[in-house]
């Protein structure tokens, strides 16, 4: 068994990761600037904590086996910036503490490629309310590509279209293209905890979607 904490472990993935984790009989921390929710996941330790705080995120990596961070930037129209600075922080933080823990980002679909290598995010009809969100995880996707060799991460982007559900039987991963259009928070979750227990990627972006 081992430790996988989980930041935005309340929101749709990092509840479905954490639920994925506790099945397989891994000992889960939750962390939420709320601490415990009102449905609490039976097994998952919750304690408060923030994405912005990277002295207490390097405390608590210290403390785990892997980090998972399940925190979208604010979709009500605020500043994206705040999440794109956390994990500028982080990094460095990490690196210079020497943290072992493997770090899990959970990415956005916006900021995959297309069958023409540019962006999805920069398609002409790609909704203008998602963009902020978007380019804030091709930002972040950037911040841990220049990270310290010895910062073992790896982020995980949806499908396109993603929505609350049930894994599937099974699923298809790409790289940096969407591997389909379509996988539900349950499925991603599957795809994450087999990541995490038997690593195939290492400092790269991968994506995942129904089969």
């Amino acid at each position: 068994m081992n430790t996988i904490t989980v930041y935005g472990a309340t929101g749709m993935v990092g509840s479905a990761i954490a639920a994925e984790a506790v099945r397989r009989g891994h000992r889960v921390v939750g962390v939420s600037r709320g601490g415990t929710p009102d449905n609490p996941i039976d097994g998952v330790d919750y304690v408060t904590g923030q994405i912005g705080d990277a002295a207490d995120v390097v405390a608590k990596a210290e403390k785990t086996d892997a980090i998972v961070f399940a925190v979208p930037g604010p979709r009500d129209g605020s500043p994206v910036q705040p999440i794109i600075d956390a994990h500028a922080a982080i990094v460095p933080a990490l690196a210079a503490a020497g943290v072992a823990a493997r770090v899990f980002v959970v990415g956005g679909a916006g900021a995959t490629l297309a069958d023409d290598g540019t962006r999805l995010v920069d398609a002409p009809d790609f909704p203008d309310a998602a963009k902020p969100e978007s380019l804030s995880f091709a930002e972040i996707l950037e911040i841990y590509r220049k990270a310290p060799e010895s910062v073992g991460w790896v982020m995980l982007a949806p499908a396109p279209t993603i929505a609350p559900g049930e894994p599937a039987a099974g699923y298809q991963l790409g790289d940096d293209h969407p591997a389909g259009s379509f996988v539900t928070s349950g499925t991603f979750a599957k795809a994450a905890l087999d990541e995490l227990e038997n690593p195939a990627h290492r400092r790269v972006r991968f994506t995942v979607a129904e089969r």
